[in-house]
């Protein structure tokens, strides 16, 4: 190499404009390196447990492809001299009978029409105890109304739960007409037998002139159609 050259007792460089760059090179290669060696590896990206792409770490800094961001976005990007457009693609929108809830069964449940059947069944037997203090004057001894009542009710409580449907619902409010009656009719029973009230409690045809127990027998009757037919319907006698 000829890099110096003696002249007049110096050493004169040869080609001295390339001594910047050789200088600048020593500087930037070490500092890449390390910084390099800093960088944490590439992550792979996952969305929805699928893989969408890599993300990149630069000086605590994630990056991401923004082809990756708008493959995830379901976009599309267009490139201008001065901007990126990143225009993201609208869902398409859910057909009405995805969206519209589905409509209410119709009909009565079995879940409901089990129990209701039952109440019918329970409200029966108490109308028949009550039915004997007219018919054969029966004294009233101990708590058998109350316990008749309460027992009843609890038996109606259990269909109110099993109650999930509109028809459901609407069945309910007849059996709960009847246990109103059904109810006032026993109460007015028992209070005349417990007066010593003759003409209501002992007269054998009391029964078949009380227009009450009519209604609580004629709706008794159709509740109990309903709920094996299983097709809701309304009568006068339940209200």
């Amino acid at each position: 190499m000829e890099a110096l050259r003696p002249h007049r007792g110096r050493l004169i460089m040869k080609n001295p404009g390339k001594l910047p760059y050789i200088v600048l090179l020593g500087i930037i290669l070490p500092l890449a390196g390390i910084l390099l060696a800093q960088s944490p590896p590439d992550r792979a990206l996952f969305v929805n447990g699928k893989p969408a792409g890599t993300v990149t770490q630069i000086g605590g800094v994630s990056y991401l492809d923004i082809d990756t961001v708008a493959q995830i976005m379901n976009g599309t990007i267009t490139v201008e001299p001065n901007r990126i457009l990143l225009v993201t693609g609208a869902r398409e929108p859910a057909s009405a009978a995805a969206v519209a809830p589905p409509p209410p069964a119709r009909g009565l449940s079995k879940e409901f029409a089990r129990p209701a059947i039952a109440e019918l069944a329970e409200m029966r037997e108490w109308r028949g105890a009550v039915g004997a203090i007219l018919s054969y004057g029966s004294p009233v001894v101990g708590s058998w109304p109350q316990d008749y009542h309460d027992r009843v009710q609890a038996s109606l409580e259990q269909a109110a739960v099993a109650a999930s449907t509109a028809d459901d619902q609407d069945a309910l409010q007849l059996l709960r007409n009847e246990f109103a009656n059904l109810s006032q009719w026993a109460s007015e029973v028992v209070s005349a037998r417990q007066s010593l009230d003759a003409t209501k409690s002992v007269d054998p045809t009391a029964a078949q002139n009380d227009p009450l127990l009519a209604k609580i027998t004629n709706c008794g009757s159709f509740l109990s159609s309903m709920l094996v037919s299983g097709a809701v319907g309304d009568d006068p006698n339940c209200h």
